[in-house]
C-alpha cells in the first residue's frame, strides 16, 4: 500500500542507535505495517497530507514520535528500492535521512522525518503562501542549504549520487527554516570514474536540463540545472511554468529574459518580499542562476561552485566587496505540447511520448517517460525542447 516518512526529534533518534553523522539519517529501524496502519488512524483521509504519482503522504504518530508517512503504489518498486538503498548512506544536515521502511505483501513503506515547515512548494505557491514567512535571509539559508546537500551527493558521498528530481516540493524545511532536500527515488548513483550516463529520463516538467530531456543523458550538471530554476523560483516567486491566457504556457526563464530585456530588473523580485531585500544580493543571486540554466552543460558552474559563491555573498561585508557580473539573458528553451488523451487531466504524473526513444546502450530502446512522485500537481509533460536564440549571448566565467 505505502511508504512513510517519519519525525522523530533529535532525544528519539539517540534512543533509536544514532551511529554519528549530522544527525538527520544515521539512524533507522524497520517498522511493522499494523504500526503504522494504527500511526495513521488506518491510513485516514484526515492523515493524508496529499497525492503523488506513485502513491500518498501521510502524517501519523508512532512510540517513536510524529511521523510523515509516504505511501508508494504497485507502480514504484524500483523507485521504493532506489529510495531506501540510498537513504541508507546519507549523513548531512541538508539531505531528509531514513528512519526506518516497511515491507509487506503489498505495502511498501518509507518512514521519514516530518519537517513542520513543509516544503518550499508550500511557502512559494501553496499553503503557507499568503503568510509570507520567506524573508530575504531565509531565502538565502534555503538556497545555500540545499545546495549544500547536492554537494554532499555529487562529491562527498560514494558511490556519487545525481538526485535527477530537483524541486521545490523536494526541498522541505524544519522548524528554523533549515532546507532537507528530499525524495531519493529518482536518484542515479554513478560509478567512479563515469561523469555522465545515458538512462530513461525520470523528473518534474520544468526542471529538466535540455540534453537531458532529449536525449537521456544525465550528469551532475542536470542538477545544477535544476537547482537554477528552484533559484529563480525561489528568487521570483515565480512557477517555473506558467499557463498563460489562451493555453499558452511560458517558463519562468521566458519570463526572467522579458522582464531583463525590459530593464524592469526591480520587478524580478518576489511580490511577497515588498522590497525588503538587499538587492545588491539579489542581483548577485539572480546572475547564478541564470548561469545554472544555461543550455549548454558545459558553461554551467558546479554545484561546488555554486556553494563558494553562496558562502562569500552571504560573507560580504556592508563594503560589498564580492562583485559579479552584471545581469544577461538566458538562452531559452521553449516547451511545445504534447497533444494527448490526457489534455484534460492535470494531475497525471507518468507519461510515454510516442515516437521518442533512448538506448541505454542494450538492443531494447526505452521509452521516454517521466515518473514523478510528489504531493502535488504537476504540469502536463510537454513534447520539446526547442532552443530560441537571444540578441546577448552569455559568457562563461566558470573557466
Amino acid at each position: 500500500m505505502g511508504s512513510s516518512f517519519s519525525c522523530c526529534d533529535s532525544e528519539k533518534v539517540d534512543r533509536l542507535g544514532s551511529s554519528g553523522g549530522n544527525g538527520n539519517s544515521s539512524s533507522w529501524r524497520m517498522y511493522t505495517y499494523k504500526e503504522l496502519h494504527a500511526a495513521t488512524n488506518g491510513f485516514h483521509d484526515d492523515n493524508k497530507l496529499g497525492e503523488g504519482g506513485f502513491g500518498s503522504v501521510y502524517w501519523g504518530k508512532t512510540t517513536d514520535g510524529l511521523q510523515k508517512l509516504k505511501a508508494m503504489n504497485y507502480k514504484a518498486e524500483m523507485e521504493f528500492a532506489v529510495e531506501v538503498e540510498v537513504l541508507a548512506r546519507l549523513r548531512h544536515k541538508n539531505l531528509l535521512g531514513l528512519r526506518g521502511y516497511c515491507v509487506g505483501t503489498d505495502q511498501r513503506l518509507i518512514v521519514y522525518d516530518y519537517m513542520p515547515n513543509l516544503s518550499l512548494l508550500s511557502h512559494l505557491h501553496g499553503h503557507f503562501a499568503s503568510e509570507a514567512l520567506l524573508d530575504w535571509k531565509r531565502r538565502l539559508k534555503i538556497a545555500l542549504g540545499s545546495a549544500q546537500g547536492i554537494l554532499y551527493l555529487h562529491q562527498e558521498v560514494k558511490p556519487h549520487i545525481i538526485h535527477r528530481d530537483i524541486k521545490a516540493s523536494n526541498v522541505l524545511l524544519d522548524s528554523d527554516f533549515e532546507p532537507l532536500v528530499a525524495d531519493f527515488g529518482f536518484a542515479k548513483l554513478i560509478p567512479e570514474g563515469v561523469s555522465h550516463m545515458t538512462t530513461r529520463v525520470k523528473g518534474t516538467l520544468g526542471y529538466l536540463a535540455p540534453e537531458y530531456a532529449m536525449w537521456g543523458k544525465v550528469s551532475e550538471s542536470c542538477d545544477v540545472f535544476s537547482y537554477g530554476i528552484l533559484l529563480l523560483e525561489l528568487m521570483t516567486g515565480r512557477k517555473p511554468i506558467e499557463r498563460l491566457p489562451g493555453g499558452a504556457k511560458r517558463t519562468i526563464s521566458e519570463w526572467v529574459n522579458m522582464t531583463i530585456n525590459k530593464d524592469r530588473f526591480k520587478d524580478l523580485a518576489d511580490k511577497k518580499l515588498k522590497g525588503q531585500l538587499n538587492w545588491k544580493e539579489f542581483e548577485q543571486v539572480m546572475h547564478l542562476a541564470i548561469m545554472c540554466v544555461q543550455t549548454e552543460a558545459e558553461k554551467r558552474p558546479t554545484i561546488k561552485q555554486v556553494v563558494e559563491i553562496l558562502k562569500g555573498l552571504m560573507a560580504t561585508d556592508n563594503a560589498g566587496n564580492n562583485k559579479m557580473p552584471v545581469l544577461m539573458s538566458i538562452p531559452s528553451v521553449r516547451p511545445y505540447d504534447n497533444k494527448t488523451n490526457n489534455d484534460d487531466k492535470e494531475d497525471h504524473h507518468r507519461y510515454e511520448l510516442p515516437n521518442k526513444e533512448f538506448h541505454r546502450g542494450g538492443d531494447e530502446p526505452e521509452s521516454f517517460d517521466y515518473g514523478v512522485f510528489s504531493a502535488i500537481e504537476e504540469q502536463k509533460i510537454i513534447r520539446d525542447y526547442p532552443y530560441t536564440k537571444h540578441k546577448q549571448q552569455p559568457q562563461n566565467i566558470w573557466k
